[in-house]
């Protein structure tokens, strides 16, 4: 009978103390899972706190000049604290250097001195994407001028383009509506010509045709170039806008014109 209530007691002190351990891991396991609500609080505390209160203006002006000019962009939008730091001449200054690297026109008003370089780069994307060609446009720019290769053999031959020899021609347009060459041009001959820009529109503005007459030639069709140059053609000859990284203040005013 002893022996038996013997077994009893140590029975139950073993379920006492399995009980004891089971209550001590409910115990620590509530306690880690605490801990880590915690730390997700802390976590996602940290991650709400806006980075521009948490590094300082100074190194996200850094981490923005890293950036290309559309995530630049983007980052206008966050705040009024953000915009502040994302249109920095600082930042903007190096993308419009980067954007103008290559082109053959810059529009004048990007280059208007106080004008800040987010407002100047933004027109020049603006003027760049332009495929209207304005009569400030012809008379702005000095355009080289070249036969194409169905014209008679003997007009080729006094085209420098077809020689292989240079200068190549020159077609210079005037506000008052004519063309002029360079002197002694001999396709040229001194005759008079005249321009005209001729663009019609169908309903909700969309362009059914925009060329240039020149005389009685055939239309020239207009395009523009990935480099932000113009290119004016028909079956007998080409104009193509020469460059003008040679002169400063930019060329051309910007018309909002698609």
């Amino acid at each position: 009978m002893e022996l038996q209530e013997m077994e009893e007691k140590l029975q139950n002190r073993d379920v006492l103390l399995e009980v004891k351990k089971k209550n001590k891991r409910k115990r620590r396991k509530k306690k880690r899972n605490r801990e880590k609500r915690k730390e997700k609080i802390e976590e996602e505390e940290d991650l709400s706190q806006d980075p521009l209160e948490v590094f300082g203006r100074d190194i996200i002006l850094m981490i923005l000049k890293n950036l290309d000019a559309r995530s630049v962009a983007l980052s206008l939008l966050v705040s009024r604290a953000w915009h502040g730091v994302a249109s920095s001449d600082s930042i903007w200054s190096a993308k419009c250097e980067e954007l103008w690297l290559g082109k053959a026109h810059i529009p004048c008003l990007a280059l208007v001195q106080g004008l800040p370089k987010l407002a100047a780069y933004s027109l020049s994307i603006m003027d760049g994407k332009r495929t209207r060609i304005t009569k400030e446009d012809l008379c702005d720019h000095a355009w080289e001028f070249h036969f194409n290769k169905v014209v008679p053999e003997y007009w080729r031959n006094l085209d420098p383009y077809w020689k292989g020899t240079s200068p190549l021609m020159h077609r210079y347009f005037h506000t008052d509506g004519s063309q002029t060459a360079d002197p002694g041009d001999k396709v040229w001959g001194g005759h008079e010509c005249c321009y005209s820009i001729i663009t019609s529109v169908v309903g909700e503005g969309k362009i059914r045709e925009h060329y240039v007459r020149i005389n009685r030639w055939p239309h020239m069709l207009v395009s523009r170039k990935q480099d932000w140059s113009w290119e004016m053609s028909n079956v007998l000859c080409c104009y193509s806008s020469v460059p003008d990284a040679h002169r400063g203040g930019g060329t051309g005013p910007l018309l909002p014109m698609g």
